[in-house]
């Protein structure tokens, strides 16, 4: 993607939402975490809030984020990330030359409906969780709780017989693997990680239940 409209376009979706953005300075092994605050209505600009005591070292940085149902990438480099005075977090930024776009996800995923809570419970070496669902497609599911309710749900990790609440009238019960794990700060409910996981060992009725449940929620969205 190098069309300045569209990196415009791209950008303001990701303000919009308040997606998280991790940002891996070259000369660093730390992730710097932040969001995309606004973009400029008229020139090539927009404004990065990073986290509480972030900072982002002289250099090359590359941003990563999620963009609908694909992975946004680009790099910007300074010799000083200069903030917005008396707003240490606040930096304002010119758009990058190119942006990368990767399609990761086999499926497209479907964001849960404001107002209805979509939860998965489980329990875990006899712990028991329940977080709330996002998102889910015909391939997954993503959860999201404050850090003190994800203790012990790592990368690779495999969980057993978990029942999902897929709105008022559909429950199932699936074996899931942690395929993603990362911390970001919502300005609603705080710091939060986000899970994601995949479906394994799916029977094909599950399979079928979960696709019309999917048809469903998008048949809703779209009237």
């Amino acid at each position: 993607m190098s069309d300045e409209h569209d990196i415009a376009e791209a950008l303001s979706l990701l303000a919009q939402n308040g997606d998280p953005v991790s940002i891996y300075p070259a000369s660093s092994t730390n992730v710097v975490l932040g969001r995309i605050l606004s973009v400029h209505p008229e020139l090539p600009h927009f404004t990065l809030e990073l986290n509480e005591g972030e900072f982002i070292p002289p250099g090359e940085a590359t941003f990563v984020a999620w963009l609908r149902s694909s992975k946004m990438q680009f790099k910007l480099a300074y010799d000083n990330w200069t903030p917005v005075p008396d707003q240490p977090t606040i930096i304002p930024l010119d758009f990058p030359l190119r942006c990368q776009v990767l399609n990761r996800r086999s499926s497209t995923r479907l964001e849960t409906p404001l107002g209805i809570y979509y939860m998965a419970s489980f329990v875990l070496n006899g712990k028991p969780y329940e977080l709330q669902l996002y998102d889910f497609s015909a391939g997954g599911v993503g959860m999201r709780a404050p850090p003190r309710d994800t203790v012990g749900l790592h990368v690779g990790r495999k969980l057993q017989r978990v029942r999902l609440e897929l709105g008022p009238d559909t429950v199932m019960i699936a074996d899931l693997e942690v395929r993603l794990s990362r911390t970001f700060r919502s300005f609603l409910l705080g710091e939060q990680v986000q899970i994601g996981c995949q479906f394994i060992n799916l029977s094909p009725a599950m399979q079928e239940e979960l696709t019309r449940k999917l048809q469903e929620l998008n048949a809703t969205r779209q009237r």
